[in-house]
């Protein structure tokens, strides 16, 4: 089976500056795995490099067993407060017809398989009793589905997800993790989530992506939830609790 992601010696840059170096490892498909770091330490950058928007700075990097190339339609993203940048105006079900068919030309008709694909996807993440409304309108946990569902409409095979519990109460929080998880299953993607906690996503996780002194590192999650390596990741103390139930988490 062909890895999600394969980096040999990959090293990350903007303009002259390098930002990371030294990622050497893969990330299997089927497996949500988050990616940690302080601020600065390049995780929007990985996914750009992914994307196909920034290139390769040192080594190689394949992505479903492909080179990175802008429009990959076997990705789908969601960048960091996307919802915020599109206007007031647009209703969720143009959103998301926009993650099928906005690289056509022209304003011809939507298809019939186009409306199938857009109501298939606003169904798994349980957003189709919102499909009339316009986006700004909706909650902040709605517009969070309704833009992995803009994702979803093209059948990705990897998913990146940047910040997707940014600015969420507990509650829209743990509703996200659990419709990530579903997705996993359902829909067979693998998903790469960018977080700065990673308590509330622990339970779903198999692994990490960390950027650590300049490098990039993966590990099982067992692993980099060790208080040690996350007092260096953050430079702050960090505990790692695990309790009577075997569950972990976190706390500074």
């Amino acid at each position: 089976m062909t890895d999600a992601l394969s980096l040999e010696g990959v090293g990350a840059a903007r303009g002259q500056g390098t930002i990371w170096t030294d990622g050497t490892f893969t990330i299997p498909t089927g497996e949500i795995v988050g990616v940690i770091g302080p601020n600065g330490s390049g995780k929007t950058t990985l996914l750009q490099m992914i994307l196909g928007l920034l290139p390769v700075a040192a080594g190689r990097l394949t992505v479903l067993g492909e080179e990175p190339h802008r429009g990959n339609r076997r990705i789908g993203y969601v960048p960091q407060n996307y919802t915020a940048e599109i206007g007031e105006a647009i209703r969720c079900r143009d959103l998301v017809t926009l993650g099928r068919t906005g690289t056509r030309w022209g304003l011809g008709g939507r298809s019939g398989d186009d409306r199938v694909k857009v109501d298939a996807a606003l169904a798994a993440v349980s957003a189709l009793d919102v499909a009339g409304r316009r986006v700004s309108q909706l909650s902040g946990g709605q517009q969070q589905r309704v833009a992995i569902a803009q994702a979803l409409v093209g059948d990705p095979e990897l998913l990146l997800l940047d910040e997707p519990l940014a600015n969420l109460d507990v509650r829209n929080q743990h509703e996200i993790v659990e419709l990530l998880d579903t997705l996993r299953t359902t829909r067979d993607v693998t998903i790469l989530v960018v977080v700065h906690d990673l308590n509330p996503l622990l339970s779903i996780l198999g692994g990490a992506i960390y950027l650590l002194d300049g490098h990039a590192h993966y590990g099982a999650i067992g692993d980099v939830v060790d208080g040690e390596l996350l007092t260096h990741l953050y430079d702050t103390p960090i505990k790692v609790v695990r309790t009577a139930q075997g569950d972990l988490f976190t706390r500074s």
